[in-house]
């Protein structure tokens, strides 16, 4: 597989681009993934260092990664049209959306604005499934919460952690793939950029109840939609009961939940994610719903 690494420039501002293109004829599949919350692509380099299968296409969303972080629309429905704007200047008009966490979320909500172009859908750990969501995340839609984090993460801060990350190193120990992955999340909230466009984001879905925004009650316009749920089992963040809850609402849907994993199923296991992503895309009939199929089910439901 060889990876091309570039810019776009979509409504005059910079979106970094992770395009794995396969060595093979394999083409005719595309496969979008979607980080999370103060995540990048990065978080999906494990997978892409295994996979074997077809074209993906993985974006350091607005506010994320090397892509601009400007005052703007944070929201899941300006994610989502970011998305389909990747995929049509990448010459792309249909494909399965994979997103963790928030980037469930988003893809959720691209299939719901664009079902002609989604294909399939993997929710992996995501969000919008249910309300319960880790004390930490609800923290941040009290007063004060900008100070809170720019005090907490900085490059100060940062500094000392890594500095005490070197010599636990010397001293034999390690951090677990997962920890690593969480700490490089938070570590990107050093940036103010990158802290506001974080802030933004979960006080537009997060209050201090839990998650506000929710794909629950618009789930039956997905029934015909092959979906891969993948969960781990000891998630601190996003249970893994969303997961279950979405299975039996869609019955058809494939629900894997991974034992002793957290948060991060695909940095955890990614050898075990890519053989499920594989046979979820190679198994599985693309949906191609047309606008009729949509204002049907619309009627129906």
């Amino acid at each position: 597989m060889t990876l091309h690494t570039h810019d776009l420039t979509l409504h005059g501002r910079r979106v970094r681009l992770h395009e794995y293109l396969p060595g093979t004829d394999a083409a005719d599949e595309t496969i979008v993934l979607l980080h999370g919350i103060a995540g990048s692509a990065e978080t999906w380099a494990p997978v892409l260092e295994r996979w074997t299968g077809c074209r993906v296409l993985a974006p350091d969303l607005p506010g994320h990664g090397e892509s601009d972080a400007p005052r703007t629309d944070y929201g899941l429905g300006a994610m989502a049209s970011i998305v389909r704007d990747v995929l049509a200047v990448s010459g792309v008009r249909h494909a399965t959306i994979a997103g963790h966490s928030l980037g469930g979320g988003i893809a959720m909500q691209f299939a719901y604005q664009f079902p002609e172009m989604c294909d399939r859908l993997v929710l992996v750990g995501s969000a919008g499934l249910g309300p319960e969501v880790s004390p930490v995340l609800r923290a941040t839609a009290l007063p004060g919460a900008r100070v809170a984090v720019a005090l907490a993460v900085n490059r100060w801060t940062l500094a000392i952690a890594r500095a005490a990350a070197r010599a636990g190193r010397r001293l034999g120990g390690s951090l677990k793939p997962e920890t690593r992955e969480l700490a490089r999340h938070f570590g990107s909230l050093a940036d103010p950029g990158r802290r506001r466009a974080f802030l933004a984001i979960a006080r537009s879905l997060i209050d201090l109840r839990g998650q506000r925004a929710s794909a629950v009650e618009k789930l039956y316009l997905a029934e015909s939609v092959p979906m891969l749920l993948v969960w781990g089992a000891r998630d601190p963040l996003i249970p893994a009961a969303h997961g279950r809850r979405t299975a039996e609402l869609l019955p058809d849907s494939r629900l894997t939940v991974l034992g002793n994993v957290k948060h991060f199923p695909h940095v955890a296991d990614p050898d075990g994610f890519c053989l499920l992503l594989n046979e979820f895309v190679s198994g599985t009939t693309p949906a191609r719903l047309t606008l009729d199929d949509v204002v049907a089910r619309l009627l129906a439901g």
